[in-house]
């Protein structure tokens, strides 16, 4: 009996060693919570704040610039009746001008929405009064695709007839637009409402044109389409008769060069409101069918550049013959060579133009009758990008009637220099 009782006590024994045994396996098994200090754990790094970028106000992008240019055209001038009434009305009168002060208002205030304002404050309302105010560009553009292919302008603007016509007096290298076009509308601008389009690719070259200073005209798309008042700018609408142009301008790249080609024309009736006491007209009221076709074509210079453009129509001219206004023929263009020199930083572009024009000119008194045969030689030096110096050469003979003013006839030439400021 004691036997088996030591038996079953040496059995519990064994039993309950391995019990504990088992115990303290399993609890070895499980993580011990331990009391670490603080400093010897890495800190955990703090979650970023999300900080919300406010949207930017409309006048956080409006950028502000503009140019300024000073003229003197007096020098070796050989006959001081030799005007230039559409161009620089300083020719034979006065000493050193300004000729144009430009301040540009634009930025994207939406991203459908784009804004460009332009004054000027160098205007001359009449001889000899200089220096006013006036207004040269107010349109808004509205992008119909978030590319900005496609775009509706609004306002005052420059009407797309011409390459020359919508290069700016800030790139141009001449000092003047030529007759022939310039005379389709005064000033370049009118009010009215256009269509652009040009693909995306196409609206970068047109942007680095102008960019890389290779004198381009800026983005006035490939197509372009309007309706304008027909009377220029600033001016009231005289008959509520609007003029439509249409205009097709491509540049195209082939290897190093650029080369850009394009037809535009226009067609409206204008009223000639400029008019001397005794002249007559075809019609009561002075209106005139304006009509022109033009083409264009672009060698930008690099280095080697060529500039060239012809137009003819119908448009209001004065015959002295019988003293009256009539609808009479026009036609002119010019071409212009040009050489680009890049030494180091600086820029020096030498450059020549012949320039011819026969017909009226409807915004001139009486719509005066011209006949235009110019030469123009001149170099352009840019030391810095602030700043630009012209010199040229001018050999003009010009025939310019109005019902005062019969059988004038002028030749002569002159040196004109013009100090440029861009900021």
């Amino acid at each position: 009996m004691n036997k088996f009782r030591n038996a079953v006590l040496t059995f519990t024994i064994c039993i309950g060693v391995i019990n504990l045994t088992n115990a303290q396996e399993t609890k070895s098994e499980t993580p011990a919570v331990v009391e670490v200090k603080k400093d010897s754990v890495p800190a955990k790094a703090p979650e970023k704040e999300v900080v919300k970028e406010a949207p930017k106000k409309w006048y956080d992008q409006i950028a502000i610039r503009g140019y300024a240019q000073f003229r003197y055209n007096r020098f070796l001038e050989t006959n001081d009746s030799l005007k230039n009434e559409q161009g620089d009305k300083s020719w034979g009168a006065g000493g050193i001008s300004i000729r144009r002060m430009r301040v540009i208002i634009s930025g994207n205030v939406h991203e459908r929405v784009y804004i460009y304002i332009q004054p000027d404050f160098a205007s001359s309302p009449s001889s000899g009064v200089n220096n006013f105010g006036q207004l040269r560009d107010a349109y808004f553009d509205l992008s119909l695709d978030a590319k900005k292919q496609f775009r509706l302008r609004f306002g005052q603007s420059k009407i797309p007839f011409g390459f020359e016509n919508l290069q700016s007096s800030q790139n141009r290298l001449p000092l003047d637009r030529n007759d022939a076009l310039n005379s389709a509308v005064s000033n370049e601008r009118d009010l009215g409402v256009f269509f652009y389009w040009a693909p995306e690719k196409t609206r970068k070259l047109f942007a680095s044109l102008v960019s890389e200073g290779l004198k381009g005209s800026g983005d006035y798309g490939v197509l372009g389409l309007g309706a304008f008042t027909g009377q220029t700018a600033n001016k009231t609408d005289a008959n509520q008769d609007p003029h439509i142009v249409a205009r097709l301008s491509y540049p195209l790249q082939i290897g190093n060069q650029i080369i850009e080609a394009g037809v535009q024309g226009y067609t409206g009736k204008y009223v000639v409101e400029s008019r001397s006491t005794g002249v007559k007209g075809e019609n009561k009221d002075f209106s005139y069918t304006d009509q022109r076709a033009a083409a264009s074509f672009v060698l930008y210079p690099k280095p080697f550049g060529i500039q060239a453009e012809y137009n003819v129509g119908i448009g209001p001219e004065f015959n002295p013959m019988n003293d009256s206004i009539q609808t009479q023929e026009l036609k002119g263009g010019y071409v212009t060579a040009s050489w680009m020199i890049k030494l180091k930083k600086q820029l020096v572009i030498p450059f020549a133009r012949w320039h011819y024009y026969d017909g009226g000119k409807k915004h001139e008194l009486d719509a005066r009758s011209y006949t235009v045969n110019e030469y123009e030689f001149g170099i352009e030096w840019q030391p810095i990008k602030n700043f630009e110096f012209v010199a040229m050469y001018t050999i003009s003979e010009r025939r310019f009637e109005d019902y005062k003013l019969q059988f004038n006839r002028q030749q002569g030439s002159l040196l004109r220099l013009q100090a440029q400021f861009n900021f």
